[in-house]
């Protein structure tokens, strides 16, 4: 089952488009929609509004299942490798009812306090592991403009990075950046995605510079005055059937059913 990896500068609608493509494709799959960014918005995309504590910051897990308190001091002792089988099952939050969505909310560690190696970050990359190299289901991880949350056997098994980018040179150099460092870890198919398309010159430029960066194009969304009324109204984009970013989507997504079929 395709793991699917979605990142790209802030700002450009990757919690949108990783919240509609796992509500979409929960219909032919059971998905799991990891939140990995450090906003923390994958729930409100999907219009889940409770409050809900991001796994980076349950201390009293972190400590049972590493031995060390979160925030500890550099050279305590604590388990490398916790187990964290039970955790996605117990820890997301079901979406539909069914079990088909569920969505599992990371967090981020915060890097001032807690530096790189710390029992926090120890769990997260797991437990990331865990879901992308154990889980039978999809998983759709909405991710920050890196690959911090992957380590390097992670990343292999990452089926698709997928790089959204809007019009504008900021966008596609971040888009440059991402995908050298996703080639450098492994990840072996990367796309480009193009969202808040206004004019056929923006879809040619933004298609043009994908083109010479060597990123395969695999689809283009519509700027859709839709989807800034979903987000004021607390919903999922899926609510509003006639959204023409949905219908982009929805071919995106129809895509990623095929590429999966094949392989």
């Amino acid at each position: 089952m395709m793991k699917i990896a979605i990142t790209g500068k802030g700002g450009v609608g990757k919690t949108t488009l990783s919240g509609t493509l796992a509500c979409l494709l929960s219909q032919t799959y059971k998905v799991f929609a990891i939140d990995a960014d450090p906003d923390m918005n994958l729930a409100s995309s999907l219009g889940i509004h409770s409050k809900i504590t991001p796994i980076s910051k349950m201390r009293d897990l972190i400590k049972e299942r590493t031995g060390a308190e979160p925030g500890s001091s550099f050279g305590e002792v604590f388990k490398m490798n916790p187990k964290i089988s039970d955790l996605p099952e117990s820890l997301s939050i079901n979406y539909d009812g069914d079990g088909r969505l569920k969505l599992l909310v990371m967090g981020t560690v915060d890097k001032g306090g807690d530096g790189c190696v710390c029992p926090a970050s120890v769990l997260l990359k797991a437990l990331m592991r865990n879901m992308i190299l154990k889980k039978d289901e999809m998983v759709i991880l909405d991710m920050e403009a890196g690959v911090e949350h992957l380590g390097r056997k992670t990343a292999e098994a990452v089926d698709i990075m997928i790089i959204l980018v809007e019009p504008g040179l900021k966008s596609l150099e971040t888009a440059e950046r991402i995908k050298r460092l996703a080639k450098d870890i492994g990840i072996k198919k990367i796309a480009g995605v193009v969202n808040k398309i206004s004019s056929p010159e923006e879809e040619i430029f933004v298609k043009d510079k994908l083109e010479n960066l060597g990123i395969e194009l695999l689809g283009t969304i519509p700027s859709d005055p839709q989807v800034v009324i979903a987000d004021m109204e607390g919903k999922a984009l899926v609510d509003y059937p006639e959204s023409v970013s949905l219908k982009s989507i929805q071919k995106i997504a129809d895509k990623i059913i095929e590429f999966d079929n094949n392989n």
